[in-house]
């Protein structure tokens, strides 16, 4: 299994990992990653301020570039990791208010040097915020750190100590059907889900570039998701656009749109709609640097099929595969690497989307084909739900996507008031299994 850095069990923390990291030519300090070469009274203004914002690593051992062309280009070399750890947290004790320590992971060289970088971990979610030091409330703005004002101070004293923050990539608003002059829905459901990510220093204040915006369409249309789409349109349409701009586009909002195209009453059986929004900090302390990505599926088959006199309702392999072509675009390596351009983050630090909104005309029962389920008896219905991604899973890996999309299902069947969808889904993957 593969997972972030920040997320990474210690034995998936390698040293080829931080290599591969360190050596990236692009690679900066961001508003939750900063290298350190080691211990210093900066290091722990960086921990408070990551954790009174969102959190973030700091890799103890590695030197900038610049000191490192001086000694042949490597910038990993490495610091006591005991003596490291054991200063970094009395400082934390010493200079903070309250004392509060992250957590360390020592990664060994590949090498018989002893040395070690230090992963320094700082968990936003258990931090006693805010953290003084000095009297001040360090804070982080892109990749640097910054003090509080007033403002923000104010908000960090108010926080319940148990809310915590929610972490980047888990906040996704609840999707709204369009309607009519006369208020009917005129899609059978809307899909929604999302991420949230910190802004990057040049992100907080440059205008979308169109070559980025351009280059995300054309990775969203060659990806898994058309291909997604299309089944869930079943035979409405036979052509589609692929993703452009289309409708409301700005400086810092992109809005592509994916199509299919029919000649009926109902012009787009399927739609899907990517937004990119960058917030408008302009480099305001006080605001939240956090940009939002949010992926609509629009779905009208059922209305198509009653323009053409038939009666239609959505296989479940169909939905199988739209929640799957979703999840696997989202954190494929091209999708990762543009959103991550526009943001000015490293790629790494690139959410994954961990809700999943449905929002649907009509009873579920009455959307989906029923096939092999049961109705439980006075169970009610229900026309849509919320569905939480299990955050032990890494949703890059095939096996975790397939085991979130299918507890997705089981969740869908069950909320509506239904039985069967588990052996359904399980006889889906068997017979998949048997023609590959």
């Amino acid at each position: 299994m593969t997972t972030s850095l920040f997320a990474a069990s210690a034995a998936d923390l390698t040293i080829e990992r931080i290599r591969s990291l360190a050596a990236r030519p692009e690679q900066v300090e961001s508003l939750t990653l900063e290298f350190k070469r080691e211990y210093s009274t900066t290091l722990l203004k960086t921990i408070a301020a990551m954790a009174n914002t969102y959190g973030g690593m700091i890799l103890v051992g590695i030197v900038d570039q610049a000191e490192a062309d001086k000694k042949g280009g490597e910038r990993v070399v490495g610091v006591d990791a005991q003596n490291t750890i054991d200063k970094i947290a009395s400082g934390c004790h010493a200079k903070f208010d309250p004392p509060w320590e992250p957590t360390f992971v020592p990664v060994p060289l590949d090498d018989e040097s002893g040395l070690s970088v230090v992963v320094v971990r700082v968990d936003a979610n258990t931090a006693p915020r805010p953290i003084l030091m000095d009297l001040k409330a360090p804070i982080r703005l892109s990749g640097q750190n910054s003090t509080a004002d007033r403002d923000r101070l104010l908000k960090l004293a108010r926080e319940e100590p148990s809310a915590g923050v929610l972490p980047i990539g888990q906040n996704v608003m609840s999707p709204n059907l369009d309607r009519d002059t006369e208020g009917n829905a005129t899609a059978d459901f809307i899909l929604r889900t999302g991420i949230n990510l910190p802004m990057g220093e040049a992100g907080a204040w440059r205008p979308l570039s169109e070559r980025s915006v351009a280059a995300l369409a054309q990775t969203l249309s060659h990806s898994a998701f058309p291909s997604a789409l299309h089944t869930l349109g079943h035979s409405s349409y036979s052509s589609a656009t692929g993703f452009r701009q289309h409708g409301h586009n700005r400086s810092r909002t992109a809005r592509l749109v994916y199509q299919a195209l029919s000649r009926s009453a109902v012009p787009h059986p399927v739609e899907a709609v990517v937004t990119v929004a960058l917030p408008e900090v302009y480099g305001s302390a006080t605001a939240a640097a956090v940009a939002t990505v949010t992926i609509d599926v629009i779905s009208r088959v059922q209305r198509y099929a009653k323009t053409v006199g038939e009666e239609y309702r959505y296989p479940v392999r169909n939905l199988l595969a739209l929640f799957e072509g979703i999840l696997k675009t989202t954190v494929g390596p091209g999708f990762v690497a543009e959103i991550a351009r526009i943001t000015d983050i490293d790629p790494v630090l690139a959410a994954q989307p961990r809700e999943l909104h449905l929002v649907a005309d009509r009873h579920v029962k009455d959307l989906i084909q029923s096939d092999g389920l049961e109705e439980i008896p006075d169970a009610g219905a229900s026309a849509g739900g919320v569905f939480r991604a299990n955050p032990a899973l890494d949703l890059r890996d095939a096996a975790d996507r397939q085991e979130q999309v299918d507890d997705w299902l089981r969740q869908l069947g069950l909320d509506a008031g239904l039985t069967g969808m588990e052996n359904m889904v399980e006889r889906y993957r068997a017979r998949a299994q048997s023609r590959t």
